[in-house]
């Protein structure tokens, strides 16, 4: 199975420790998450995030309804979190979250390992092209909710 791998970094203002409590509520997700994806939880809230936490999604992914399960797999606040997906869409899928203390405030730091159905092909041609897409938005949004300074990808 080929892997992948796709990175995200911003720069907010504030510590972890005041970073991580936004990140660390799934209802922000919401917030995160472009409308033309559909998001929808479906976990009955409130959700306590915490090792083992599942969570489950709908979303529609290029017009296609995706049910999505992921698992909290790693648990470290305010430092870092990581969810892996154990149903939907892709073959494989952990993704890091980091935070860590730099000049002008934290960096939040998105690391994500995936496969896909399809290969390299369909990476190249969807996925890649739709991470991209997703990760920006999240950008602008973090950047509109903490005030941002800097962005990088």
């Amino acid at each position: 199975m080929r892997t992948f791998e796709f990175k995200s970094r911003i720069v907010v203002p504030g510590e972890p420790a005041e970073i991580f409590p936004f990140f660390a509520d799934a209802g922000n997700l919401d917030l995160m998450t472009p409308r033309w994806l559909h998001f929808r939880i479906l976990t009955p809230g409130p959700i306590t995030i915490a090792e083992d936490a599942e969570i489950d999604y709908r979303l529609r992914l290029r017009g296609i309804p995706i049910r999505w399960r992921s698992r909290i797999t790693a648990w470290e606040p305010p430092h870092r979190f990581v969810d892996e997906q154990i149903r939907g869409p892709y073959r494989m899928w952990v993704h890091e979250h980091r935070f860590r203390p730099v000049d002008g405030g934290t960096s939040v730091e998105d690391r994500v390992r995936y496969a896909v159905w399809g290969g390299a092909p369909a990476n190249r041609l969807f996925v890649a092209r739709d991470l991209a897409r997703i990760f920006e938005f999240r950008r602008k949004r973090l950047a509109e909710r903490f005030a941002t300074s800097s962005t990088d990808s």
